[in-house]
This record gives structure tokens, sequence and C-alpha cells, in this order.
């Protein structure tokens, strides 16, 4: 199991569920266009490690590593 705070800069997943039984956290990932099947493009880190740039359905979306910890990837 892999998930999404694990991947580094280049990097590509298919988002494939989430490691939290919070309904209102995973409702606000789901929000963010972070739902099972979506591609996930690691765009950059910042320079500390910490947030991830994110590609979704063709947004950009900046989470923390402790955020993208929470969703569970296939990577490609």
């Amino acid at each position: 199991m892999t998930t999404l705070g694990e991947l580094d800069a280049g990097d590509s997943a298919r988002v494939s569920g989430y490691a939290i039984e919070d309904a209102a956290y995973r409702h606000q990932l789901l929000a963010l266009g972070l739902t099972p099947g979506a591609q996930v493009d690691v765009v950059r880190l910042a320079p500390l490690g910490d947030p991830l740039q994110l590609r979704v359905r063709g947004s950009m979306l900046f989470l923390r590593r402790s955020d993208a910890a929470a969703v569970v990837v296939e990577k490609l």
C-alpha cells in the first residue's frame, strides 16, 4: 500500500482509496478531486519537501504530506 504522501516529484499514481475512517475528512478529499480512479501527478515539492504540488484532473492542488498520507494510490 502506497500513499500519496510517499511519492516524489515526477511520480504519477491513480487514487485507489483512503487510509482514514473520518467521513467528513474523506468528503473534503473528494471535493478536491481526489476520487477513486483519478490520476495524480506530483509536479514538484517545496524546498523542504512539504507541501506537494499536484496535478489532478487538469487543476493544480497543494497538499501537506500529512494530508496526502490519507490517500492510498497505485503508482503508475
